[in-house]
């Protein structure tokens, strides 16, 4: 109402005497020539009040005033067409489904944040539309496409929802059994790691099998074997994956595992070695167990080796398995089966010893040989770790090992002999390494280069 001229009644009443008494009136008629004149309460006190959209509190005679004005002047407010606005709603319905979309195509906290963010952003141009649209008159509806928007958002986050949850718990399941759950959540995070293809990467590599399972396996029922067989791999590989390892596969009673992939392990050899003994342990507690179901104590023989290999997805389109390939993952198998030549039932490859000391092993290591293993000609420095307890129980014979290994490598087999001798009683790897000094002895090699040459796999 402030936009049009106010004049008090009493100041209209006072210039018409003045006129009529010929005096100069207070206000001059031509003010309200070609006007048109509303006569009203103007003052809140005398309660002509209305409440519009411009206002709660407005004065009664502003609404006719601005009733004439549009009439006049033709500014009338116009509805935007039905088929339009229908068009503008499907529009934000879309754009509701559209930042969940958007969102699950993202990982889970960038999922999270972009949501959020365009959700927010979105809904306050919506608001901001209708008003935008008000000022050339046009009248869109503003309760309806905000509704649209959250119904379809809803929906959509529902949906969403329901079909990650059903996801996950697929996931979950279909692979508990061969990954920790540290590497589940991963690929729940990134399901696109789901497909044929590989990468090459540093890993640990486990190796294990049982000592004698043939000769076992001949005198067991199918169901007595494979209960045995189930009772064993399923402790072992609840240690495996307990130390956030990625169980390859089962070959009979053999397990093939890795670490580093396909989640980044800064500390993998670390995981391997610690995980490798506590195996070890566990078979122990259970042999007496075990030795009733299978007619002898039964022992495992582990290879651990940290290098370069391929890991990825590798088969058919349709059906593939998460493996590994390359030298380093012979070697560790090498490995498994050179535990046969030493008289041991754990090794490991210098790269995996020093990887994990690097994270603080708290195992001790004894060297046992520089090998070549069948396949291939450069020779690798192999230990034997043991727990810090285990280290210090056999330290005076691991002493006495050293110096006979330094006596084979100098070519003194004699003499190596004589110290092998005094702890092979205790040591079996000291009585097979009497058993290479005398065919060494017996058939002296022209250049020795004191390398132990593996000839069997």
């Amino acid at each position: 109402i402030d936009d049009y001229i106010p004049y008090r009644a009493k100041e209209i009443l006072q210039s018409y005497y003045q006129i009529l008494g010929g005096e100069e009136p207070l206000l001059e008629p031509e003010l309200f020539k070609g006007s048109n004149v509303f006569y009203g309460y103007y003052a809140p006190g005398l309660f002509d009040i209305c409440s519009t959209p411009v206002s709660q509190v407005y004065p009664g005679v502003g609404v006719h005033l601005t009733l004439l004005d549009t009439v006049l002047n033709g500014d009338f407010i116009r509805k935007v067409p039905v088929w339009l606005t229908l068009i503008f709603l499907a529009f934000v319905s879309c754009l509701g489904s559209g930042v969940v979309v958007l969102g699950d195509s993202l990982s889970n906290k960038q999922g999270i944040l972009v949501t959020s963010i365009f959700f927010v952003v979105i809904l306050a141009i919506l608001i901001l539309i209708p008003y935008l649209v008000f000022i050339p008159g046009w009248w869109l509806p503003f309760v309806a496409p905000l509704t649209c928007y959250g119904l379809s958002f809803s929906v959509s986050l529902l949906i969403s929802y329901e079909t990650e949850g059903k996801q996950k718990k697929y996931l979950k399941t279909a692979f508990r059994q061969y990954l920790s759950p540290e590497v589940i959540e991963e690929l729940i995070a990134n399901p696109d790691r789901l497909k044929l293809g590989g990468e090459r990467r540093e890993i640990s590599i486990y190796f294990s099998d049982l000592q004698g399972f043939t000769s076992i396996s001949e005198k067991l029922s199918p169901e007595d074997l494979t209960g045995l067989l189930n009772e064993y791999l399923s402790e072992m590989s609840d240690i495996i994956l307990q130390y956030g390892g990625t169980i390859d596969k089962y070959e009979g009673d053999a397990i093939i595992a890795f670490w580093n992939a396909p989640t980044t392990q800064e500390n993998h050899s670390f995981r391997a070695l610690e995980a490798a003994v506590v195996c070890q342990q566990r078979l122990a507690e259970m042999r007496g167990k075990l030795a009733i179901k299978a007619g002898c104590p039964m022992y495992m023989r582990i290879g651990l080796n940290t290098g370069t290999a391929v890991v990825g997805n590798m088969g058919s389109r349709n059906r593939f398995d998460y493996t590994m390939l390359g030298d380093a993952v012979n070697l560790a198998a090498r490995l498994e089966g050179l535990n046969k030549q030493f008289g041991t039932y754990i090794m490991c490859t210098k790269a995996t010893k020093e990887g994990a000391e690097k994270y603080g092993t708290s195992l001790k290591f004894r060297e046992l040989a520089e090998v070549t293993v069948v396949g291939k000609k450069e020779a690798i420095t192999i230990f034997e770790p043991m727990t810090s307890m285990e280290y210090e129980k056999r330290k005076d014979d691991i002493d006495i090992f050293e110096k006979g290994l330094f006596a084979f490598r100098d070519g003194e087999f004699a003499d190596a002999i004589s110290l092998f001798t005094g702890i092979a009683s205790r040591d079996p790897v000291a009585e097979k390494y009497i058993e290479k000094c005398q065919k060494l002895e017996s058939n002296p090699p022209e250049n020795w280069d004191g390398i132990w040459k593996s000839t069997e796999k």
